[in-house]
């Protein structure tokens, strides 16, 4: 929310880092902004939201922007029965902005500890990347319009990350910004190759100098590993070195998802596509990701439908256009092809591909070999048509050379070539087999498969367990802390001496509860003592509730009706007859 429309990009930009944030704490699954997105605005149900994403609470609020001064609102509410677990404003100058973002993901991270068990929260989660708010203002525009994925509104983004730049000569995430920005222009051909990866290798050397801890850094090498030169082992070193920063990094995972891919390792790009769906289910590129996969493996079926999905998603995702078709084609869908092709792009070659492959004695008309030639030099396909077109014709020895021209230029369209079935046909070509080799095989691969959870870190050993458990449960009785409807695993924490990653530790593993039915389980406990009481029954049931500290009706009903089986109004009747 905003006074000037033109902020909006800040705001989102603000709810961007708080995700990225919360991605960091491991154990914490968060969403990543293209399906957290895609809610913005939209007055829907939680339980609804909580549906598509998978998730048990959701975080939602504003940010609001008025000259130098921001309000962040926020509350987090359980998308089963939607009780509000949370809820808090945030008023400060703008001067302050990355420390707020900090306190507002430490508090989240915190609540969400409290009602759900143990994991281990960094003191920070958030770190200054520039002293100049005006230059981070102008790197969120940046950001808003590199996200819009179109050549224009990159080279938009470049402008606005040089303006960041020339405010604060130290601002690392701008120069990587503009790192990938050339490197898109460069890949796509949108600016001319060399002088783009240029641009792109000098913001390299700048950001290196300034932050190699941010994940863009190693994430840069891939780029140039992967796309650029096929070097499949080093941009595998790499992305795991992404992975390792944020084991949840879109981009990072996506890659690995890719690599995988290439080298026909399904199991395991599997794995990495599910992991995309999980963080970030509402993307059309993860879902189209998925729909590759299936198709690779000659599901047709299963591809068409992810595919399909993702279109619903994003119907301009070229890719994912393309492979719709090559399903309808290998699935001899002869009616919905031609309805799904009508008006599109290169229909002639997409009818030639499907006749070819669903009819006999089908021929390649001359002319259109002709206008292959003759616009080959000037600009290359999204998709290699003309290469599926002549290897499953009485062309194929054309089909391979043009093949192993574009393998030998590290052209992207064909760097899943042994895997893509309408070149199938070449695998009996006796030069096939000499193509590019990877340097990458299966036994260098890390094991990702699914493993037994693992223990958490030790931080209290067992006799320190004890002896604390015994201080907490005698401040407990004692102090009762537990009728301050604000108590909060610092203020436990400062009495006991301990930070709170002990305190949640100690309670999760000398309870076996979170922090919250740990504390409810006091309050319920005192609620039915003064409930009982003669001298209480003047009193609502709510107002005993609030005496024994809980601070919500909602979260009191609940809690209680989870506890105790029935309702708070049916339990007093019971007791008191």
């Amino acid at each position: 929310m905003s006074n000037d429309i033109d902020n909006e990009y800040f705001c989102d930009g603000i709810t961007e880092e708080i995700i990225n944030a919360l991605t960091k704490i491991k154990g914490l699954k968060v969403i990543a902004r293209t399906s957290s997105f895609a809610f913005k605005n939209k007055n829907i149900d939680v339980r609804h939201i909580g549906n598509q994403l998978g998730v048990a609470t959701v975080l939602e609020g504003n940010v609001r922007k008025s000259g130098n001064r921001i309000r962040i609102t926020g509350q987090l509410i359980d998308t089963k029965d939607g009780t509000r677990y949370w809820s808090k404003k945030f008023d400060r100058e703008l001067i302050d902005i990355f420390d707020l973002e900090d306190e507002i993901s430490l508090d989240i991270a915190d609540e969400i500890r409290k009602q759900f068990g143990h994991f281990d929260v960094q003191d920070h989660l958030i770190k200054q990347p520039t002293n100049n708010i005006d230059a981070y203002q102008l790197f969120l525009k940046g950001r808003s319009l590199q996200l819009k994925w179109t050549p224009e509104s990159i080279n938009k983004a470049i402008s606005y990350y040089n303006k960041a730049i020339a405010l604060d000569k130290n601002y690392a995430k701008a120069y990587y910004g503009n790192l990938q920005g050339y490197g898109l222009l460069a890949m796509w051909g949108y600016m001319p190759y060399q002088e783009a990866m240029e641009l792109a290798i000098s913001n390299l050397l700048i950001a290196k100098e300034i932050d190699k801890t941010l994940p863009e850094y190693p994430l840069s090498f891939v780029g140039k590993f992967f796309w650029g030169e096929w070097d499949f082992k080093n941009a595998y070193i790499h992305i795991n070195k992404v992975l390792d920063i944020n084991p949840n990094h879109i981009d990072g995972l996506e890659a690995m998802a890719e690599l995988c891919i290439a080298h026909g390792f399904f199991d395991m790009a599997l794995i990495y596509a599910n992991k995309l769906l999980e963080v970030d289910p509402l993307s059309a590129n993860n879902n189209y990701t998925l729909a590759h996969i299936y198709y690779y493996q000659g599901q047709f079926d299963k591809a068409l439908e992810n595919v399909n999905y993702a279109l619903t998603l994003n119907s301009e995702l070229g890719l994912a256009n393309h492979l719709k078709c090559f399903c309808l084609i290998w699935l001899n869908r002869r009616e919905q092809f031609e309805e799904f092709i009508l008006d599109t792009s290169l229909q002639e070659e997409k009818n030639l591909l499907f006749k070819l492959i669903n009819k006999d004695d089908v021929e390649v008309p001359e002319e259109m070999t002709t206008k292959w030639i003759q616009s080959r030099n000037e600009q290359q396909m999204e998709v290699p048509y003309d290469v599926f077109i002549l290897s499953n014709s009485n062309y194929k020895e054309k089909g391979f050379i043009y093949l192993k021209e574009m393998i030998d230029q590290r052209r992207g369209q064909v760097l899943n070539f042994r895997q893509e079935p309408f070149l199938q046909t070449l695998h009996t070509n006796k030069g096939f087999s000499e193509l590019h080799q990877s340097n990458l095989f299966i036994k260098d691969l890390k094991s990702h498969q699914k493993e037994e959870e693992k223990l958490t870190s030790i931080i209290l050993d067992s006799h320190q367990i004890k002896s604390l458990k015994e201080d907490l449960l005698s401040y407990f009785k004692e102090d009762k802390p537990f009728l301050n409807p604000q108590l909060s695993l610092k203020s436990v924490a400062n009495v006991l001496g301990l930070n709170t990653n002990k305190i949640s530790y100690l309670i999760n593993k000398a309870f076996l509860l979170n922090f919250n039915d740990f504390v409810n389980s006091y309050r319920l406990s005192h609620f039915k003592s003064i409930a009982l009481e003669l001298k209480n029954s003047h009193l609502t049931i709510l107002g005993l509730a609030y005496d024994s500290g809980f601070n919500s009706k909602s979260v009191f009903n609940v809690y209680f009706k989870r506890i105790e089986g029935i309702t708070p109004s049916k339990w007093l009747k019971s007791n008191t007859i």
